[in-house]
């Protein structure tokens, strides 16, 4: 584990704590009740979105970065995303390194996309704390494990409350692992966690990997929409995408920008799964 991981870590500790005490008092919060019995579906969304599907981040900060923008409300930036063809959100809930709070997550779901909950979590009881929210994904980080063992459990609470997991890997390693623990949506992740770099080499590197039936996503360091395209060429089903986009005065705007390239594919790539359901 990189020493920046090892920080992420430390932080979740106190949230833990917290959540195993309210567990041995009885009171860790209900899942959620959605219509119909289903939160919005994450993967349906992107395989129907059309590669490359566009998961748009909310995220107010980051250890490179420092500030990007804490101008913008949760609820601006879903609204945003939503009327410029995000095919879902993610959202940081992380507080100590990227202002971050589980909170976005209530402010965000009136825009009817589904949300992944981007975070490092650790720890079973972090699983049932987002099935009390309005999220239809949770990130599991491989490298945040000292074993499958435990990503296996979390994914198969996952599944019990109706989540969807995106388990996310650096390296062929990484992706044994997830594999091993049940992971059907893989995301790469170009960031160097030590050197805070991005390379879209990482993910270049680790297409021809993918299986049939798995979702794969594209993860930090794109900014064009040339990069965006070639992506989905190399068979990623979608890109997630948020300091490029949160950089800007409008990040609605620079979605629209970034994927206007994209809409042709996309176009074809829906239609044909339509007449797929028909």
């Amino acid at each position: 584990m990189s020493d920046m991981l090892a920080r992420f870590r430390e932080a979740q500790l106190p949230g833990v704590a917290r959540l195993r005490k309210l567990a041995a008092e009885g009171t860790l919060p209900a899942p959620r009740a959605f219509p119909g019995g289903e939160r919005p579906p994450f993967s349906r969304a992107l395989r129907g979105a059309g590669a490359p599907a566009v998961i748009a981040e909310y995220k107010r900060a980051s250890p490179s970065r420092g500030v990007i923008n804490l101008d913008l409300t949760p609820a601006d930036v879903a609204r945003m995303y939503a009327d410029n063809g995000a095919a879902a959100l993610s959202v940081l809930t992380e507080e100590a390194y990227f202002q971050g709070d589980p909170r976005f997550l209530d402010d965000m779901a009136f825009a009817g996309l589904p949300m992944l909950r981007k975070d490092f979590l650790i720890d079973p009881l972090q699983v049932l704390e987002t099935a009390a929210t309005p999220a239809s994904a949770l990130l599991l980080i491989m490298r945040m494990f000292d074993g499958a063992g435990l990503v296996r459990e979390m994914l198969d609470l996952c599944r019990e409350h109706g989540l969807e997991a995106v388990c996310e890997v650096f390296d062929a390693a990484d992706l044994d692992m997830a594999r091993w623990a049940g992971a059907e949506i893989i995301q790469v992740n170009n960031r160097d966690l030590d050197t805070l770099k991005t390379d879209l080499a990482v993910s270049r590197r680790l297409a021809g990997d993918k299986r049939a039936g798995e979702l794969w996503i594209s993860a930090s360091g794109m900014d064009a929409p040339e990069q965006l395209e070639e992506m989905a060429d190399l068979g990623y089903d979608a890109v997630l995408v948020g300091t490029s986009l949160m950089s800007r005065p409008d990040p609605g705007v620079a979605l629209a920008e970034l994927t206007a390239v994209s809409l042709g594919r996309r176009a074809a790539a829906l239609a044909r799964h339509e007449e797929s359901l028909a």
